[in-house]
């Protein structure tokens, strides 16, 4: 049995992921934005242990998720699942951010950072990273004209290079990023045409799985299989820059492994 955190799992994918792992006998920790999000959360997967409440659009409040969440650990596995996706208008969250880059980037970022690395990390990614443009200039979007597909393709290049990049220093770690396809949640929409159950079977499979090709780390799937991701991912001096950038914004740096025996230290 193992122990999984999900991020953004009061529904949609997030909660199909946690029902599926609870259905295989695993602990799951929910996580939701607020209270009454997550009277959802337990009302829709009462097996789960607990509930973390926060809301990641603040840098208060992810790191006070983290500090729930280090509470209830350690954890086998943590899927970071929440976002917020390309129909969006530009919104400037509590501390002055574009709030689609704050959900889908920075918070996974620092809550890898701040959460006790666990033996698997699982970011959900989305195949409109393809089209997205690793430009550090105006990560906030405040020279350009707003374009919110955009800025979730970006986002999402941002949590696949975030994924190989973790991958890459923490070698102790499996950690991979997922394609979902574009199923029919409250982001993707009622007309969304793939298959929802099929879109949470990847994570499920990477959180727990002791098949040889779940088994892998610095990975870009899609309905288990392995898929080409954008280049701009796995370059080094892209994957820095994106370190240094959410390090500057949370005060936060990434902890390094040490080159020993791969242990990450805070």
């Amino acid at each position: 049995m193992s122990t999984i955190l999900i991020t953004g799992s009061s529904a949609g994918l997030g909660l199909l992921a946690a029902k599926g792992l609870l259905a295989e006998g695993h602990e799951v920790v929910l996580h939701a934005r607020n209270k009454e999000r997550a009277d959802d959360a337990w009302a829709a997967a009462p097996n789960a242990s607990a509930v973390v409440i926060g809301d990641l659009s603040s840098i208060a409040q992810t790191r006070d998720v983290a500090d729930q969440a280090n509470r209830l650990g350690p954890f086998d596995a943590v899927i970071h699942n929440a976002a917020v996706g390309d129909r969006e208008r530009r919104v400037e969250t509590v501390d002055g951010l574009e709030h689609i880059f704050a959900i889908n980037v920075l918070a996974p970022y620092l809550l890898t950072a701040l959460i006790e690395p666990p033996q698997r990390l699982v970011y959900l990614s989305s195949g409109m990273h393809l089209g997205g443009d690793p430009d550090f200039s105006d990560l906030q979007w405040t020279r350009r004209r707003w374009d919110g597909s955009r800025a979730y393709s970006d986002s999402k290049l941002f949590d696949t290079m975030l994924a190989f990049a973790v991958a890459r220093i923490w070698p102790a770690v499996q950690s991979n990023a997922v394609d979902p396809g574009w199923v029919p949640t409250r982001m993707g929409g009622r007309g969304a045409p793939d298959d929802l159950e099929l879109g949470a079977e990847t994570q499920v499979w990477l959180a727990t799985s002791q098949d040889a090709t779940a088994m892998v780390t610095g990975a870009y799937f899609h309905h288990k299989r392995k898929r080409q991701a954008h280049p701009a991912a796995r370059n080094i001096a892209a994957q820095e820059r994106l370190f240094g950038a959410c390090e500057v914004i949370t005060g936060t740096p990434m902890p390094q492994a040490s080159a020993e025996n791969g242990t990450t230290y805070k």
